[in-house]
């Protein structure tokens, strides 16, 4: 078990960058590989981007492939999303998420969450 906090969230306009950190707390991350999903106005939970415990294997969904960027610090205990190119579909919360070894795209598999932090693109 591990307590995760997202950070780095808020308001900007379309075609700034933000980026989102994923702290845990109360156990190392080391050993999870980690996930980021996002829940817009009216919408299901998606996946965005994954990366492993070891920071060698990512994946991104689509929608997001070649302006978002996900890294780690084993040793810093964090994670990081980097949104460069934001639209205004990109409006949502976003959730980290952690599981052991082996990241997936779909949430329920992950034991983890935190509680999300909010991001806002104006046109």
């Amino acid at each position: 078990q591990v307590d995760l906090v997202e950070s780095g969230g808020g308001l900007v306009q379309s075609g700034n960058s933000l980026r989102l950190s994923c702290a845990a707390s109360g156990g190392t991350l080391s050993t999870y590989a980690v996930a980021w999903f996002r829940q817009g106005p009216g919408k299901e939970r998606e996946f965005v981007a994954a990366i492993n415990w070891r920071g060698t294997s990512t994946r991104y969904a689509d929608s997001v492939e070649g302006r978002f960027t996900i890294s780690r610090d084993n040793v810093k205990n964090t994670v990081w999303l980097q949104m460069d190119s934001l639209k205004p579909e990109d409006t949502a919360d976003y959730y980290c998420a952690a599981r052991p070894t082996v990241f997936s795209t779909t949430p329920t598999l992950y034991p983890n969450w935190g509680q999300g932090t909010q991001v806002t693109v104006s046109s």
